[in-house]
């Protein structure tokens, strides 16, 4: 098991549990999902309801911080989330708001059909910016597994 690295995730359809398992599987690292407190609804037309109505409110939802593990020991943190209106959704500020990340390297994955990470990244540095000795490096948009494998070597995360 690769005892430096841990995968927060935060998932709606699944899609993003998939990515997160498959980065566990090449890595050796544990994936852990990210969930609200209360949680999100079930269905795909209630989550984006939810979804836009944080974003439009700005509302960090409060994380089920009994869901995760204590990152104190966790060098790289990979975080993977579903991209949502050209963003990472609010729970992922959440994610910030709550967890301690000095000194960590930061190592962002997204799922979408069509947005790539480098519409999410100035919002995962913004995020990341009032934590000294953080590192963001640029993400992936989790595609397929021969490309995931590729970026994980060439970060030397493998």
């Amino acid at each position: 098991m690769n005892q430096q690295s841990i995968i927060l995730y935060f998932t709606s359809s699944g899609t993003t549990r998939q990515a997160a398992n498959n980065i566990a599987q090449l890595t050796g690292a544990k994936a852990f999902a990210v969930q609200s407190t209360p949680p999100y609804p079930q269905g795909y037309d209630a989550v984006v309801e939810v979804g836009k109505h944080e974003l439009d409110a700005q509302i960090h939802p409060q994380l089920d911080l009994t869901t995760l593990p204590d990152i104190t020991s966790f060098k790289n943190i990979f975080i993977g989330f579903p991209t949502w209106w050209q963003q990472p959704p609010m729970i992922i500020h959440s994610l910030f708001d709550q967890l301690d990340f000095k000194n960590k390297t930061i190592i962002p994955f997204t799922t979408s059909m069509s947005t790539p990470i480098t519409d999410s990244m100035p919002y995962l540095q913004k995020m990341a910016a009032s934590f000294s000795g953080i590192t963001v490096v640029d993400g992936i948009r989790y595609t397929n597994d021969k490309a995931l494998r590729d970026y994980l070597k060439q970060h030397e995360l493998l």
